[in-house]
């Protein structure tokens, strides 16, 4: 995967995650951690969970509708219920222009009172801001895939990238 030079990233917080529901807390957990104007980038085979991780942001950040993948219809917008930030959620995995063909999307109208949340987001939408967290979520695959319960663990890595996630405590995720 082509990931752009990030010259202010720090590695966060390294998580083992052991079920779906897990992954859902997970989501639940770094929602605590946004505001409006956040862009997250979740990254990860198909199947990681990134999904699922955004289903516990959107229940974290206390949206309206349910979080399901928006891969046909590439965003989806949930307002708050209450005075929090509306969650827009994105899968990038059918575009294969950058920035460009996201500009359709108004991704940049919408940041500074949203969550903005990129599935498959890597090369594609760094640019609209400075300041974002990368989630890389990492299974087993293939003859590395174990063949027992241990099916569901991942690894994930959160990073902060920019001023905004330097002095953010990641230390409630774990």
């Amino acid at each position: 995967m082509n990931v752009p030079h990030e010259t202010s990233a720090a590695t966060a917080a390294q998580l083992t995650v052991k079920s779906a529901e897990d992954m859902r807390e997970v989501g639940r957990r770094l929602a605590t951690l946004l505001r409006p104007g956040d862009l997250v980038l979740l990254s990860g085979e198909l199947g990681a969970g990134k999904t699922t991780m955004t289903r516990g942001l959107g229940e974290g950040l206390g949206v309206r509708g349910a979080v399901t993948s928006p891969t046909f219809v590439i965003a989806r917008v949930h307002p708050p219920l209450g005075d929090g930030p509306a969650l827009v959620h994105v899968d990038a995995y059918r575009l294969s222009g950058g920035l460009d063909e996201m500009e359709d999307l108004d991704l940049d109208v919408s940041l500074p009172e949203s969550v903005i949340v990129v599935e498959w987001g890597d090369g594609k939408v760094e640019d609209l801001s400075e300041d974002r967290l990368r989630v890389v979520i990492e299974r087993a695959v293939g003859a590395d895939a174990p063949v027992d319960d241990a099916d569901d663990v991942r690894s994930v890595t959160v990073t902060g990238v920019g001023d905004r996630w330097a002095s953010v405590d990641f230390a409630l995720l774990g």
